[in-house]
């Protein structure tokens, strides 16, 4: 299922986020195959293992000012448990806010990206937040 929502989000979404959102869903999607259930473990290796294609694909590192920022520390979190990862990716998108955006569409503003959280953190967060209602805790 994670394959075809990133296969879907690739074909159909503009600007760098289907892309980037898409490559996360799909190599997340083939890192987890065709199990039927998962554990927390299983989960954060797959969700490593798609964020890494994002920054291969992005070229973004942490501190960048990208979703990234949020994505990382949050499968860093997912181990101890889905409201760490939530509050990790929160705290990384607003972690943003002072930086100067290095890559991605907010780079073209340069200093004038700083004191502005980044968008594409915050929609990172968003994501994590909802893995984890969906979760259930």
């Amino acid at each position: 299922m994670l394959t075809q929502a990133g296969r879907l989000l690739i074909s159909t979404v503009g600007g760098a986020s289907g892309p980037l959102y898409g490559t996360l869903l799909r190599r997340t999607g083939k890192a987890l195959g065709d199990a039927a259930e998962v554990d927390g473990r299983q989960l954060a290796e797959a969700l490593r293992a798609g964020v890494d294609a994002v920054r291969q694909l992005g070229g973004a590192a942490p501190g960048d000012k990208t979703m990234i920022d949020a994505l990382v520390p949050a499968v860093d979190a997912l181990g101890d448990s889905f409201a760490a990862a939530r509050d990790a990716a929160a705290e990384g998108a607003v972690a943003t806010t002072p930086l100067r955006a290095r890559k991605g569409r907010a780079s073209y503003l340069g200093e004038r990206s700083i004191g502005h959280q980044d968008p594409g953190a915050t929609s990172a967060a968003l994501l994590i937040a909802g893995l984890v209602e969906a979760g259930g805790e």
